[in-house]
């Protein structure tokens, strides 16, 4: 199904937006190591000719077997027909290249070596690694990904396999050209929170059950990914635009710490909670789960899922939800101290604030969708900083 390409692709989709090219609307190239009978990379020319069939051009492709190359861009249908027979790359019909298009096999010293340059040979607006060694690009060859001009071969670059760059080279594209990368830990991070959703299927339904269901929860859980890779994305290019002198690769490490932080905060209050304060947050847990589990099996997920699991859920929903709507300022500016208690009343808040929400959305006033807005966006910070302000001052006059 493609689940981490579907995460990279919302990240490319990001990037390309952030460095003035709309996808949908105006043409853009792509060049990606991996093959097409590689998980990543041939999920990822599915996806790109499904999203962008009128507007994007792969102009260069790897893998073990060789790499193919045309700036007029390879012809997708032929890629496609690879990847739904797991053929790699050397296995291209070249009667489908165009009169600009090459395919080199590395089945000898010099095709091997022009495979392995492909990726710095190559322009393009984005580069996706879905493939190749780790340290592929490493801090004593990352010049070679620049051009006789000293600008990069591409505008940006989005990891889609993991440490196929090192963080020094990494670090040098930033410094030497403000080469925009997005970190593999935020890239391709949609395959690990699928897992999670496939253990609570698991754990909650039979084979049978599951399989009567299953075109259906895959449809919800590859929905749920792109949202979050949405959220996530934008908030590491909008902080990118705010503080240009922070790196890519170093903002999506630091969302990556900050929601871990926030996360493990509150998981140690949730786990001091009595059974009755336990139930009440079941919503919570809800929410974060494919709709149609609850369709046909809400009466018994609360007792198929352990407690530690619901508590793992609400704490990690709730900490990418502090970090991506206040931003990283405001989280890394919590002490330790204060960010438990802050988190929980963040949590208490937010249920608050989506209520009043919810009655101003079913108001039906004209006004009601600009305000629901306002409150989800800003209200549940705004509610749970008076809240703290309230116990505070009533701990001062007890």
């Amino acid at each position: 199904y493609g689940v981490t390409s579907e995460g990279v692709a919302v990240f490319l989709k990001e990037a390309l937006l952030a460095i003035g090219i709309d996808p949908h609307t105006m043409p853009f190239s792509v060049k990606l190591t991996g093959g097409p009978d590689g998980d990543v990379a041939g999920n990822m020319i599915k996806i790109l000719h499904r999203d962008y069939p009128k507007t994007v051009r792969v102009v260069g492709m790897a893998d073990g077997t060789g790499c193919a190359e045309d700036p007029n861009g390879l012809p997708l249908t032929e890629l496609l027909r690879l990847f739904e027979r797991g053929d790699p790359l050397g296995k291209i019909d070249k009667s489908q290249l165009s009169g600009t298009g090459v395919l080199t096999l590395a089945d000898t010293p010099a095709g091997a070596a022009l495979r392995n340059g492909m990726h710095n040979r190559v322009i393009a607006d984005a580069f996706v690694p879905a493939g190749g060694r780790p340290a592929t690009m490493h801090a004593g060859n990352w010049q070679q990904y620049l051009l006789e001009d000293g600008t990069p071969s591409s505008k940006c670059i989005v990891e889609g396999a993991n440490l196929f760059l090192t963080a020094e080279a990494r670090q040098a594209l930033f410094d030497t050209c403000q080469l925009p990368i997005v970190k593999d830990s935020s890239a391709n991070k949609c395959g690990v929170i699928c897992s999670s959703m496939e253990i609570v299927a698991s754990m909650s339904l039979s084979d049978d059950e599951f399989l009567e269901m299953k075109d259906l929860y895959v449809s919800q859980v590859i929905d749920r990914l792109r949202e979050l890779a949405r959220l996530e994305a934008q908030l590491i290019f909008s902080e990118q635009m705010a503080d240009p002198s922070a790196s890519v690769p170093s903002l999506c490490e630091r969302v990556s710490y900050a929601t871990l932080r926030a996360s493990n905060a509150l998981n140690g209050l949730l786990n001091q909670m009595e059974e009755n304060q336990r139930r009440r947050l079941w919503p919570l847990v809800r929410e974060q789960l494919p709709q149609c589990l609850f369709d046909q099996h809400a009466s018994r997920l609360p007792k198929s899922l352990p407690w530690e699991y619901q508590s793992a859920m609400i704490s990690s929903g709730l900490a990418s939800r502090l970090v991506y709507r206040e931003g990283l300022a405001f989280s890394e500016a919590l002490s330790d101290a204060q960010l438990p208690g802050f988190a929980l009343r963040y949590l208490q808040q937010e249920q608050v604030v989506r209520t009043l929400a919810k009655q101003v959305r079913d108001s039906g006033a004209d006004y009601a969708p600009q305000v629901e807005s306002l409150l989800l966006r800003g209200g549940v910070r705004a509610a749970a900083q008076h809240a703290g302000m309230m116990a505070q001052n009533n701990g001062y006059n007890h």
